[in-house]
């Protein structure tokens, strides 16, 4: 989708204005920085302005979404490190969703209630944005059309929750509470990024890491299905609303496979980082 900034973050000024503007690259603190502002409260309807303003804080490049889907098993390396080794891959993309009160800022904390707080995890994953409603869709063109642009995200997940003998083989319960799909810290667009035209492959390194310890490192080539097979998959007979948030898969490294586990206590703080993206940073704060 052609786009009318490169990088775009959502911010709150020092004068305490939530606004849209211009990141510079290849800066990983933006608070400070004199950026351009856009008009408008919505990413996929803005205008260029001749006014600056100073961000004072980075915000969740949406203020709502109408879903957030996520794609499980993705990467193969993660897939062996799980129970699901043994098995043949899945033919067609996991899907859960995650409601939209999911949704958090790159650098707010993640409330963590009582009854999640022995088994706190972090799934690093490419994510995206839709900029239009779309439906049934059937060439590589028509899906990447659809994308208004890529950021960083952490699919945070209870793994309690998704035990097969409390959640009965659904998973999307333990990722679905409040706060648990921080992304950002910039929306960027598509001209920015080496992506390819037939298949929405893109290669960026993600790495994730806790309190600094390095958890995850994987390149988003290694992905399964790809982002053109992603919404391909997610449109057919489904209306995908603009706004939509798809979070496309981790790679391995998560902390329920680790030996020892290594679960996410109160107070840690979970960074990922994507190439040319940026990087997010959480504290796990449990209540």
């Amino acid at each position: 989708m052609k786009t009318l900034f490169g990088r775009l973050v959502r911010f709150r000024d020092v004068n305490n204005d939530i606004l849209y503007g211009e990141a510079p690259a290849g800066v990983n603190n933006l608070v400070g920085h004199n950026v351009a502002v856009y008009a408008g409260d919505v990413p996929w309807d803005l205008q260029k302005t001749d006014q600056r303003a100073e961000i004072a804080e980075v915000l969740c490049p949406l203020v709502d979404t109408p879903i957030i889907y996520g794609v499980g098993l993705n990467y193969k390396a993660h897939i062996a490190e799980g129970p699901k080794a043994h098995e043949p891959l899945p033919p067609h993309p996991v899907i859960f969703t995650k409601p939209p009160d999911a949704i958090n800022g790159p650098f707010s904390a993640v409330p963590i209630s009582p009854q999640c707080a022995d088994t706190m995890d972090y799934e690093g994953e490419l994510t995206l944005v839709l900029g239009r409603d779309c439906k049934d869709i059937t060439t590589p063109a028509d899906a990447l059309d659809a994308v208004l642009g890529y950021a960083v995200g952490n699919d945070v997940s209870c793994r309690q929750w998704q035990r097969p003998d409390i959640s009965g083989y659904q998973h999307g319960y333990s990722k679905s509470f409040d706060g648990f799909a921080p992304f950002g810290p910039v929306l960027v667009s598509s001209a920015l990024l080496p992506i390819d035209a037939s298949s929405g492959q893109v290669d960026l390194q993600l790495v994730t890491r806790v309190n600094g310890e390095e958890r995850q490192r994987g390149r988003t080539s290694n992905m399964i299905f790809n982002i053109v097979q992603i919404i391909t998959h997610l449109s057919r007979a489904t209306t995908l609303r603009r706004g939509t948030v798809i979070m496309t898969g981790t790679p391995e490294g998560v902390a329920l496979s680790m030996k020892p586990q290594g679960w996410v206590r109160h107070g840690d703080e979970v960074e990922v980082s994507i190439e040319r993206l940026g990087s997010i940073k959480n504290k796990y704060v449990f209540q």
